[in-house]
């Protein structure tokens, strides 16, 4: 099979073509340009184009199947190329289907919540030795790729994103799947771009549900009242299963699972993620997992890259960066931090950075998301509302609507790290949060810093 990939750079999609790679496929690709980490990683395994930009010649008959990422554009002369030849062209949420038709299909969507929870199940299957496919959103220990794709596995674990799927194919990604097991975590109005109302939003996830395969099983958080509505409507053949916050406890800035009558202590924390383990526990137990399997695989569970993530720490410090941008996730994130180090000082900073977030009418909604912190930055950049050609946005408008006396906002990011750099660190936590970079900050590299200077 000879699969050639337009947009080949792309975070997923570098990781799709690796995962096919090894699986013996011909592979080749192209992009307009390749940033790190995946021009390293396609050079490791010869997929690098030669040289950048797109090259329409290359699409002859001889490909197999194109699949089409996001970051190209309608207009992509290998895509017209490709369509003028009559290629088969997938985008890659379609190709993982195409891969997996005869497995068992596990999908773990939602708002938020959706990238650990994937990680968790994968982690217990790995630890107790059982073979599976998987495509994830995040690096994780013990994985080298983000998807692998086998003859032998009987079982696929997907992260199910409820965002488009390709220039051509409008579809939230979810949709393709077509799971066996489904899990949603939670609905908070994301992605304003594409679903510019909260009802077009929520559909998506009804569409999820119904696009479970015959006698699935639908595993959904209880506490959310959305899908709770979802749940109690899917089709008669549907198995629904509720999941809420399993018992737990804190002490002395360690989390413990509590279950029949002793302690597990986890590595992770906040009460977001005992509910992403509440959900993995279910899926677990219906691939075959004991709850004592569970518990000690989860116990090792040391999360996954940028989620709560530790990026540096002392004895008096410990710096935390979280891919949080919706305001239900900061809420949960800068909760989480301050329930398990109550006598510490939480210094929360966040990032505005994408399309919904930086977008006037959607502010209010982050409305007392931090309010627990002691000392609270928001940072945004003009110039980025400029790109995505958005009303303009004052810091004083982004102040008024967070809220709080606790909340300084920024616009300058040298002059935001300058002040983080400038504090006492004793005694003190930091939480940053965002999905860019804060105009090119090294963040592990200032953490480090601040870390490594009390």
């Amino acid at each position: 099979m000879h699969i050639h990939f337009i947009a080949i750079g792309g975070s997923a999609m570098h990781n799709l073509a690796i995962a096919l790679h090894k699986k013996g496929y011909k592979i080749t690709g192209s992009d307009d340009e390749v940033f790190e980490p995946s021009r390293t990683r396609l050079e490791r395994y010869g997929l690098l184009p030669e040289k950048e930009g797109w090259q329409p010649a290359s699409i002859t008959t001889e490909i197999d199947a194109v699949i089409l990422g996001m970051h190209a554009r309608e207009d992509n002369p290998e895509l017209k190329r490709a369509q003028e030849l009559g290629l088969k062209i997938y985008s890659y949420p379609e190709y993982l289907y195409e891969q997996t038709r005869d497995k068992l299909r596990v999908v773990i969507g939602g708002s938020h919540g959706k990238t650990t929870t994937t990680s968790m199940v994968m982690h217990a299957l790995k630890f107790h030795g059982i073979s599976f496919d998987y495509m994830v959103g995040a690096n994780l220990d013990g994985f080298e790729t983000m998807v692998q794709l086998t003859n032998d596995a009987e079982i696929a674990v997907f992260e199910g994103d409820e965002y488009l799927s390709s220039p051509i194919d409008k579809r939230p990604k979810f949709h393709h799947y077509k799971p066996h097991i489904a899990l949603l975590t939670g609905i908070a109005w994301d992605h304003i771009n594409v679903f510019p109302t909260f009802e077009m939003y929520v559909e998506q996830f009804r569409i999820f549900a119904d696009s479970i395969e015959k006698n699935g099983t639908l595993i959904y958080f209880e506490g959310d009242e959305l899908l709770k509505k979802i749940a109690t409507n899917v089709r008669e053949d549907i198995t629904v299963i509720p999941y809420n916050t399993p018992k737990f406890m804190v002490e002395e800035n360690t989390t413990y699972l509590v279950a029949d009558g002793y302690r597990v202590p986890l590595k992770i924390f906040g009460e977001h993620n005992l509910q992403n383990f509440g959900g993995a526990g279910w899926i677990c137990n219906l691939l075959g997992l004991t709850e004592d399997q569970n518990l000690q695989a989860f116990a090792g569970f040391k999360g996954s890259a940028r989620r709560l993530e530790i990026i540096a720490e002392d004895d008096d410090t410990t710096v935390f960066f979280d891919f949080a941008h919706s305001p239900s996730k900061l809420h949960a994130t800068t909760n989480a931090v301050k329930k398990q180090f109550p006598n510490r000082e939480l210094i929360a900073v966040m990032e505005l950075h994408t399309f919904s977030s930086l977008k006037k009418e959607f502010l209010p909604h982050y409305r007392d998301t931090m309010k627990v912190a002691d000392k609270a930055f928001v940072y945004f950049n003009p110039h980025t509302v400029e790109h995505k050609r958005l009303e303009p946005i004052s810091e004083q408008l982004v102040s008024e609507n967070f809220g709080g006396e606790n909340v300084e906002v920024f616009t300058s990011s040298d002059k935001l790290f300058a002040q983080l750099k400038s504090m006492n660190w004793k005694n003190k936590n930091l939480l940053i949060m965002s999905s860019g970079n804060f105009s090119g900050v090294d963040i592990r590299a200032f953490a480090e810093e601040i870390s490594n200077g009390n």
